[in-house]
């Protein structure tokens, strides 16, 4: 029995008194009794033995009650320390986030803690005395549970994922670990399972797993799903030997609305289409945003190209009404590439490519329509892909040339400008025509770099003649939207201008009607800009764009240019007459010089002559040529 910390001192307390009085009763007594000094001094040696054995024994008394007191302060203390750990443990148990049950060895649950009651609903009331399958969901079958004892009858704990009901009825996902517990006789006494409620991670999985697949603006399959769906509709086609096809939809002129508007109408514009791509095609196809303003349908079950064509046409015809943005009312009309499987292709990457080829042909016939693949275009990519290689080596190599067209004064027939024209002196296919590569040379962003080069040379070439005393009014150089939508034009022309000393009144600037438009707060500032180093300045291809006379009249140019496709009807054509006399009409009320390109007959010339057009170029005149090939003889009179 343990003795408290008074009982000890007590006990040494009264040891000292007996002592004291003892030794003091002895005394006197003895003091008393015996007179003579040997008898005292011998019976006070006896008292000294006799005090000494009981002073022995009430030692030995206090001396086990101390010791006893000390072994019972370790044993409080470890007591008290074990009280401590369960206080704590049972904070921890009742404060964490994870839920917990504890079941005896039979299964019956015997306690359980506060996240438990959260998560699942039930209060604790409701749970003991009743069995963890009251949580059963049903989404796992015997075998499932059939591994779980297995694993915990074999290593005693499981742990993994698992379905589980709430009382709600809402069935969440678990992460759960499960292990058994074994008494001091190494007996099971009890299960403890620890869960966690998953669902905000599976959820965040599954919108991960969709941005992943889907495009975030449209929320439309992107291109990883679209291919992947496309495979595997290919397989099943394979297996029901049934036909599958796929449209490229690309918008017309996207870019104009985006750096009109504002990317934020272009969004909104990519979302409308969308949706209405969407509505036509409803379920049982796929439709998918690719990347920018390209689209994708897969439709399955599709048998013959002329399905796939009517569909074709369906976008067509729901791109044309017009979308309500902002308060703004757009029209965009869209371009269409079809392939079907298994006809065009054999697996997806080719189904794919091949409607891409599909679409490019569609755009290059005028946009706003639809084109089949053929095996034609394959043949047309790879080419392209070989040219865009041989023309990279060529900038290198140094196989381009300069040609110079001439330009005549059509009142005078005095030839009195050049146009500078690129081409490409190829070491095993010789002179390769400019329509095979120049289109190339736009779409891989190398028309840039060969614009660069052209008025350089051409820069150079006019200073010779100037030298040589042939008298030239201008040379005109091509200036390609990709070059003018930089902003080292400006710098670029500066500098060769005075790496040459070639008079900036000589030189010209040609840039298409549709480069002007595409942003034309930013053609306008560079063209400003160019006006300021004291060159001129020409629209080409005037007619074939969407020009606004509005945007037209504030621009710093000097002449118009009719694109060579009016030119070819006259004088028969009443379209092209029309279009060719308002031209006319237009520049000379505005102040500006008209050139025609293309004439290739007398007749041509001469009607152009009678419109009072300036200035003339074409087969008829002169072929382009090289600068040592030039005829500076005036050419044959054109009489009205």
């Amino acid at each position: 029995m343990s003795v408290s910390y008074r009982d000890a001192l007590r006990a040494a307390l009264l040891y000292g008194l007996v002592s004291v009085i003892w030794l003091q009763l002895t005394d006197h007594l003895l003091s008393r009794y015996f007179d003579e000094p040997t008898q005292l001094a011998h019976w006070q040696l006896i008292n000294g033995y006799v005090w000494m054995f009981v002073s022995a024994a009430l030692i030995f008394v206090a001396r086990a009650r101390l010791l006893s007191f000390l072994g019972g302060s370790a044993s409080l203390k470890r007591q008290r320390q074990d009280r401590e750990r369960l206080r704590q443990a049972e904070v921890v148990f009742d404060c964490t986030r994870e839920g917990v049950l504890v079941t005896d060895r039979k299964g019956v649950i015997v306690h359980v803690n506060r996240a438990l009651v959260e998560i699942t609903g039930y209060t604790v009331e409701e749970v003991l005395g009743r069995r963890p399958n009251m949580f059963k969901s049903g989404h796992h079958g015997p075998e499932f549970y059939q591994a779980v004892f297995k694993s915990l009858k074999d290593s005693g704990d499981w742990q993994g994922e698992i379905w589980n009901r709430r009382k709600s009825g809402e069935i969440y996902p678990q992460w759960q670990t499960v292990r058994a517990i074994n008494d001091s006789k190494g007996q099971l006494s009890h299960y403890v399972a620890v869960f966690t409620d998953i669902s905000a991670i599976k959820q965040s999985q599954s919108e991960l797993a969709r941005l992943v697949h889907h495009d975030p603006l449209t929320d439309l399959p992107n291109r990883l799903l679209f291919t992947d769906r496309t495979e595997q509709a290919l397989v099943t086609a394979q297996r029901h030997t049934s036909g599958c096809a796929l449209l490229m939809i690309d918008l017309d002129h996207f870019k104009i609305i985006n750096d009109s508007l504002g990317h934020n109408v272009g969004d909104l514009l990519l979302k409308g289409v969308g949706g209405r791509l969407q509505g036509v095609f409803g379920k049982g196809f796929t439709v998918a945003r690719l990347g920018g303003d390209e689209f994708a349908v897969l439709i399955e079950n599709c048998s013959t190209a002329r399905q796939a064509e009517a569909l074709a046409q369906q976008v067509l015809e729901v791109m044309k009404a017009a979308f309500d943005i902002e308060k703004h009312q757009l029209f965009i009309s869209a371009s269409v590439g079809i392939s079907v499987f298994p006809s065009d292709a054999l697996n997806a990457e080719q189904l794919l490519r091949n409607a891409d080829s599909a679409l490019f042909k569609a755009k290059s016939a005028g946009r706003e329509g639809y084109a089949l693949y053929t095996e034609e275009l394959t043949a047309h990519a790879l080419n392209r892909i070989e040219v865009a290689s041989d023309l990279r080596r060529a900038l290198e190599q140094h196989e381009l040339r300069v040609y110079y067209q001439p330009v005549h004064d059509l009142n005078t027939s005095r030839l009195i400008g050049v146009e500078a024209l690129v081409r490409w002196q190829h070491p095993l296919r010789g002179l390769v025509p400019p329509g095979e590569f120049i289109p190339i040379a736009e779409r891989t962003g190398l028309i840039a770099e060969i614009d660069a080069w052209v008025l350089e040379q051409a820069c150079w070439q006019m200073c010779q003649w100037q030298s040589a005393g042939v008298d030239l009014s201008f040379v005109a150089v091509n200036i390609s939207s990709r070059l003018f939508a930089r902003p080292e034009l400006y710098t670029l022309v500066s500098t060769v201008l005075a790496d040459t000393g070639l008079d900036p009144a000589l030189l010209e600037l040609e840039v298409t009607e549709s480069a002007v438009m595409d942003d034309s707060q930013g053609a306008l500032e560079q063209m400003y800009r160019l006006r300021a180093l004291g060159l001129r300045l020409a629209i080409d291809d005037f007619g074939t764009g969407f020009s606004s006379l509005l945007r037209l009249k504030r621009l710093p140019v000097q002449k118009l240019k009719i694109d060579q496709g009016f030119v070819a009807g006259l004088p028969e054509d009443n379209d092209d007459v029309a279009i060719v006399r308002a031209v006319i009409a237009l520049s000379q009320s505005m102040g500006l010089q008209v050139h025609a390109e293309g004439i290739e007959q007398v007749e041509q010339a001469q009607f152009l002559l009678n419109l009072n057009c300036d200035l003339g170029q074409g087969y008829w005149f002169g072929r382009p040529m090289p600068a040592s090939e030039l005829d500076w003889q005036r050419a044959p009179a054109i009489s009205r």
